[in-house]
Order: C-alpha cells, then structure tokens, then sequence
C-alpha cells in the first residue's frame, strides 16, 4: 500500500488505514524506530510488561532469593569512601 507524507508544521505524516491500524494492534501510542532504513511502527508495551511471568520463572527455578548485603563481597568504595 503507498500512501502521501503530508506537512504537519515543521513535521510530516501519513494517515494510516483503520485496517492497518487494527491489524497491527496499534493504540494512542506507539513506538517509532529506524531499522535498515525503514521505520518501523509497533504498539507501546506497557511499562513492567511481562514481570508478572518472569517472577513466576524465576521462583519455579529458585531463583527468587533476596540478596543480603551482609553476603555480598565489599568493594573499594564501600571500604574506603562510605562513611557511617
């Protein structure tokens, strides 16, 4: 399908199709990126879009602990520039 680049104040735009708009999954918001000299347009992921699943992963596999500070190794700051 080609369409115009129309002026839109110092910008351009193109009207995409409905169709196209549904196809794609598109909302009010959505992602422009270049790649290979094309742009491409795709639907914002929702921020922290897929924790839910990676917590689960990562509990089945028992990898879920909390880290201690106590466990961890100190590191130069920490001897040498925190001060209580």
């Amino acid at each position: 399908m080609k369409a115009r680049i129309v002026k839109i104040g110092n910008s351009r735009g193109i009207r995409i199709p409905k169709p196209l708009i549904k196809q794609a999954g598109l909302g009010e918001e959505v992602e422009i990126v270049v790649e290979d000299n094309r742009l491409v347009i795709a639907p914002v992921e929702p921020a922290r879009s897929g924790w839910l699943e990676a917590f689960k992963k990562m509990a089945e596999s028992r990898d879920d602990t909390l880290l201690d500070a106590d466990e961890l190794p100190s590191t130069r700051w920490d001897r040498e520039e925190w001060k209580w």
